[in-house]
Order: C-alpha cells, then sequence, then structure tokens
C-alpha cells in the first residue's frame, strides 16, 4: 500500500475522532452557550471546501474525513441552534 495513503488516511481518521467528544458532550448534556457559532460556520465552510478540493484530487481519505467531521460539525450547529 502507498505510504502517502497511509499517512492520509491516519491523519484523516484521527482529525475526524478528534472531533467526536465535543458532539458527545453536547449531545448528551444539552450545554451548547460555550460553542462559538462563528468557529463552526467558518469551520463547515472549510469542511465543504476541503471537500471539494478531495474531489479534485480524487483522495478518499481527504473526502471522507471532511464530509464525516461536515455531518457532525452540522449536528453540533444543530445543537447550537436549538440549546445556544
Amino acid at each position: 500500500m502507498d505510504p502517502r495513503l497511509i499517512i492520509g488516511s491516519l491523519a484523516a481518521t484521527l482529525t475526524t475522532v478528534a472531533f467526536l467528544p465535543q458532539v458527545i458532550k453536547a449531545h448528551e448534556t444539552k450545554h451548547t452557550k460555550d460553542l462559538s457559532l462563528i468557529m463552526y460556520v467558518l469551520l463547515a465552510i472549510g469542511l465543504v471546501l476541503w471537500t471539494v478540493y478531495g474531489l479534485f484530487l480524487a483522495s478518499l481519505p481527504i473526502i471522507l474525513a471532511n464530509t464525516v467531521t461536515l455531518v457532525l460539525c452540522f449536528y453540533l450547529l444543530y445543537l447550537k441552534a436549538k440549546y445556544g
């Protein structure tokens, strides 16, 4: 297997998994007051752009990681709108 693909897949997995504790905590506590709306909106825009970039490169690690993180980010934005 190509070492670049291994490194990209590992990086994509770790950065996506690193986002999970915040999503789980917000989901369980329904407390989102301390979450920055602007930061998550900017993050969502960045994730969309990364996904498009991954599509241009046909890079599965970039596409999958950013799509999954985007879904999680949208869920946090939903929780922020509902409980923020």
